[in-house]
């Protein structure tokens, strides 16, 4: 493991609860989609030696660990996150030599390496399920099989051991025939739930993590972690079993129930975190935990990331990116900034004493945030709002998480067709929901794709404006897996990396501000005009020391709150931290006006 040799928050400025406080309370994560990042070998997927290629352009933006999904073996049903083998590489990303040469690599630039960890289920391919389709075998009771309903002709529908569907689209139920029962895939059918009370499946995870901490890497993100605790009967039935005790959920518009009020944050979930704890990281230094949160409330959030506990060191809350979704995913509204505020301040105030927040608003599951929540309708107004998008979010209190391509303000894919998506679950939605269900239209759908499907957030990273974006040789025989943005030759690294005006040079500031402020990196939290609805203000503080930042989420020019305009009484040109857009002089006239421009975002000393 690496240290980065920078500047660390003294122990006196309190950041999780923890001491000494740790790294990462001021660092910042960089996350990659391998197979979008860097092809090296021009076969059309991005691959480990790719991601080395290009180590120094995240060095010289200055963040401090990788966050890199999948690479385990894998028949990529759903892109990595089904994995066939933990301790192995796969072919399409390269080899176990590979992996730990980026990992010497990285650690030379004092970057740290953090594996995705998916084991709230498995491919349907990885040994252990094929071991247990035997019911004979040790490994029966590795996965969550039953028998069909009495009465009814396995297979069929109607047959399955409750009515959940699964995230995917259709029932979350796979009838085998080699067994002669179903067993439980929330997800695809190819990616079959492990049974995380066998105390044996626990064993084996536990194993394979050490072994991937003892070979250098730094920690893990945990893929839908929440979830690997059921909720049972005293009999080991799910609800909605036969004769069991707990009643299921009424089926929803699509026809079936939803397995998530019983498997999000289920009643095991902090007794396995603890055990994990004690078997993996006990004893280890500087390492982070982060696991993704599917149902966890900012409340539980502070609970399980306080280091008394023993659990994870940070989650990834959903409540904030689903402000703008009227029940479904598919189901689009326009943003109404308060909704957004009061997630994010809930999340804030819930750490304020102890546990972690982690800042994001873009990953390979998100569409682009530019796109969703900014202005791309000019270029002028996309620079602007992807500046004043990124201010807000890393001014907040927490570890600020990037995801490839939106330190350049790279957009959602423009897709118009539905065979451009290679996205499972797009895919299975639009005919779940347009041909199976009937409760959305094909154009309705396809509005919902091109705004929110997570192929937005995965086509191929823009380097520079040659034919495939300098992701692949502009010479190369096969094409990327993936179509690139239209908007390459508008959109890309290479324009950036050397215009103190662009978008790449603004995240290089924020980064530099959060490893050298503390303030920023740990300083309290407080909300201000909340109601605004085009202003986003809040104030941060240690001790006598006060920031104020400031952002108009909008492309008119919007009025200040009261108390924004009282906080900003005396504002001068030597109040600035920082300023995503406009200058000082253009700002502070504006604020004597008592109003802000189209997406004027700073940060003052008040």
């Amino acid at each position: 493991m690496t240290t980065k040799q920078r500047h660390l928050i003294p122990d006196a400025i309190h950041t999780n609860g923890a001491t000494p406080n740790p790294w990462w309370a001021n660092a910042v994560v960089y996350q990659i989609y391998p197979r979008s990042f860097q092809d090296s070998n021009n076969d059309g997927f991005g691959d480990l030696k790719g991601i080395a290629s290009r180590l120094g352009y995240l060095a010289d933006l200055g963040i401090d660990a990788i966050w890199l999904s999948p690479v385990y073996r894998s028949p990529q049903d759903d892109n990595g996150y089904d994995i066939s083998d933990y301790r192995d590489i796969d072919p399409m990303f390269g080899t176990l030599d590979d992996m730990d040469a980026l990992l010497a690599e990285a650690h030379s630039y004092g970057i740290k390496i953090v594996m995705d960890l998916v084991v709230n289920h498995t491919s349907d391919e990885h040994a252990w399920f094929q071991s247990s389709r035997n019911p004979d075998s040790d490994h029966a009771d590795w996965y969550w099989w039953r028998p069909a309903r009495t009465g009814c002709v396995p297979g069929t529908p109607g047959a399955e051991p409750n009515q959940w569907g699964g995230s995917f689209g259709g029932s979350a139920w796979q009838y085998d025939d080699r067994r002669g029962e179903y067993y439980l895939h929330t997800f695809s059918k190819k990616q079959p739930d492990l049974n995380w009370e066998n105390p044996e499946v626990r064993k084996a995870v536990y194993e394979m993590m050490n072994w991937w901490l003892d070979r250098g890497v730094d920690g893990f993100r945990m893929d839908v972690i929440t979830l690997i605790s059921k909720q049972i009967d005293a009999n080991g039935r799910l609800p909605g079993e036969e004769h069991g005790l707990i009643a299921d959920e009424p089926a929803g518009e699509e026809g079936y129930s939803s397995p998530w009020p019983f498997s999000m944050d289920g009643p095991r979930l902090d007794e396995f975190l603890q055990e994990m704890r004690r078997e993996v990281f006990e004893g280890r230094q500087g390492y982070l935990t982060v696991g993704e949160g599917q149902g966890i409330s900012p409340k539980r959030n502070e609970h399980i990331t306080n280091p008394a506990n023993g659990e994870l060191d940070m989650l990834f809350l959903f409540d904030h990116v689903g402000v703008d979704q009227n029940g479904a995913k598919w189901n689009m509204e326009n943003l109404q900034l308060p909704k957004l505020k009061r997630a994010m301040i809930e999340q804030q105030q819930a750490v304020a004493t102890s546990g972690w927040a982690s800042l994001y608003f873009n990953n390979h599951d998100q569409p682009r945030a530019l796109s969703r929540w900014g202005d791309t309708s000019t270029p002028e107004l996309r620079v602007k709002s992807a500046k004043a998008l990124a201010l807000l979010l890393h001014m907040h209190k927490g570890t600020p998480y990037i995801y490839q391509g939106e330190e350049i303000g790279m957009t959602n894919a423009g897709f118009t067709k539905l065979e451009q998506y290679r996205d499972l679950e797009s895919i299975n939605a639009y005919h779940q929901r347009v041909d199976s269900a009937h409760v959305q239209s094909g154009e309705s759908m396809m509005r919902s794709l091109a705004a929110v499907s997570r192929d937005n957030s995965r086509t191929p990273m823009q380097w520079d404006g040659t034919t495939y974006a300098g992701f692949m040789s502009a010479d190369a025989e096969s094409s990327p897996w993936l179509q690139v943005n239209a908007n390459k030759n508008e959109i890309n690294a290479a324009a950036q990396m050397h215009d103190p005006a662009s978008v790449f040079d603004f995240y290089r500031r924020l980064i530099e501000l959060r490893h050298t402020d503390d303030v920023v990196a740990a300083g309290d939290f407080r909300a201000v005009d909340v109601s605004d609805p085009h202003v986003f203000a809040f104030l941060r503080s240690v001790g006598e020391r006060r920031i104020l930042v400031v952002g108009n989420v909008s492309s008119s020019v919007a009025p200040i709150g009261d108390e924004t305009h009282d906080l900003l009484k005396g504002f001068t040109a030597a109040s600035q931290v920082l300023i995503a857009n406009e200058d000082i002089e253009s700002i502070a006239q504006h604020v004597q006006a008592n109003e802000l421009a189209p997406w004027s975002a700073f940060v003052c000393e008040i």
